[in-house]
């Protein structure tokens, strides 16, 4: 079983391979010759991030923290966000349900995460848009414990009175 399983992830891998370097190959342009829709690039899509991740960097652990995305329309059709869905339930987008951002108008997603678990985190945001296109915000940090109990008291602090 075990050997059957990876002749087929090396050969899943060998097929995706060899589908890239296909893709490559038929992207090259030979002197003289056009590539049909050459001219679209990566900036002609309708929905782009400014910051597709974001890092909170170190976070108490108990306080939750949000961060807000922006998201511009560069294309020439409407941009339509369907769902905005989180990959856990400690994080939590909001954004504009149904309202439609015309070409060169810019809208948030705000992204909340609840800091309630100690350690590093990576969390993935999948917006569907437009049927059924999607793209990914990541946000990540780390939580930091906090103490369970306040500061002891500075006994010394009466020294300074006297």
């Amino acid at each position: 079983m075990t050997k059957l399983f990876t002749l087929l992830a090396a050969s899943l891998f060998a097929m995706s391979v060899t589908a890239q370097n296909a893709v490559v190959a038929s992207n090259t342009q030979s002197p003289g010759k056009e590539i049909p829709n050459a001219s679209k690039t990566v900036t002609d899509d309708v929905l782009v991030l400014k910051e597709p991740e974001f890092d909170f960097g170190k976070i108490p652990q108990g306080k939750p923290v949000t961060h807000i995305f922006e998201v511009s329309n560069n294309g020439k059709d409407s941009l339509n966000i369907i769902n905005v869905q989180a990959s856990c339930g400690c994080t939590t987008p909001e954004w504009e349900r149904g309202r439609v951002v015309a070409p060169g108008e810019k809208t948030n997603i705000t992204v909340g995460y609840n800091a309630a678990a100690e350690g590093k985190f990576t969390k993935l945001v999948t917006i569907t848009y437009n049927g059924t296109l999607s793209k990914q915000i990541v946000i990540k940090g780390d939580v930091w414990k906090t103490p369970v109990t306040s500061a002891p008291e500075n006994k010394a602090l009466g020294n300074l009175k006297d």
